[in-house]
């Protein structure tokens, strides 16, 4: 099973330190950890860190097996918030691109089945051969998600993947996300803004405030009142649904405005 570890990462631009520090021992495939924070936090900046994109002070380090047969090394897959479109291109071509990168342009009947099978599973597949140029924001996204995906990486990073979903779709692609970490043992680090959506989908939380990573763990103990004053500046309280589900509620600004 794959496994990533981080030993004080961190990521800068110039002379501007957006990451310090971060320290994250045995993040094993099987879960879902959301990472959260407010704007700037440094979580975009962390996942292009893991991804290899953004150097930095520190150790990223990914070891165990792939859960792909025939894989030498553990792959990781990284989502970015705003991808470039190719409006030539039809859903199933960008899909298949995407899925062909690194490798030979010959296309196998396993390869294709993949594709097939993310987009059932997005169910996206009557979109399957239009073009990207005629989609919605969110049907784009549902693609993106969907490149990813058809790759069957061990470690995946979305950066918020749901931005520009509705509710529903919201739900059906987190519960998809947790279902393919639990199943076929995937690790997936999603940065996404909902709080009662990371607590009701993650397995455990990653909390970044001030360039740091000030908290770790499984979300009914990290998510507290004081916890959300400090990172987001808010007064709330987390209350518990008749099925032993979290969330949270917003009170007000704990901050004083000048």
């Amino acid at each position: 099973m794959v496994r990533l570890s981080l030993a004080g990462v961190g990521v800068s631009y110039g002379r501007r330190r957006v990451l310090q520090d971060v320290d994250a021992h045995e993040l094993r495939g099987g879960e879902v950890v959301a990472v959260i924070g407010a704007n700037a936090a440094g979580k975009s900046s962390l996942f292009r860190r893991i991804a290899g994109l953004a150097g930095g002070e520190g150790e990223v380090t990914i070891s165990g097996e792939s859960r792909v047969p025939g894989r030498l090394q553990p792959s990781t897959c990284y989502l970015p918030q705003d991808t470039a479109v190719n409006a030539v291109l039809s859903v199933y071509e960008s899909i298949l691109l995407a899925l062909k990168q690194g490798g030979s342009w010959s296309v196998s009947d396993d390869e294709l089945q993949r594709i097939d099978r993310v987009l059932h599973e997005l169910e996206i597949s009557d979109l399957a051969f239009r073009g990207l140029g005629e989609l919605s924001g969110g049907q784009r996204q549902l693609v993106s998600i969907a490149q990813t995906l058809a790759r069957e990486p061990d470690i995946l990073l979305l950066d918020e993947p749901t931005s520009a979903l509705d509710l529903h779709r919201q739900f059906e692609v987190l519960s998809l996300v947790r279902r393919l970490a639990h199943e076929r043992g995937m690790l997936i680090l999603v940065s996404i803004h909902d709080l009662n959506q990371a607590l009701r989908f993650a397995d455990r939380v990653m909390v970044l405030a001030h360039a740091r990573l000030v908290a770790l763990g499984d979300p009914r103990i990290i998510v507290t009142p004081a916890l959300l004053d400090e990172v987001y500046g808010v007064r709330a309280r987390v209350e518990t649904l008749a099925g032993g589900e979290p969330y949270v509620l917003v009170e007000g600004s704990s901050r004083q405005v000048i």
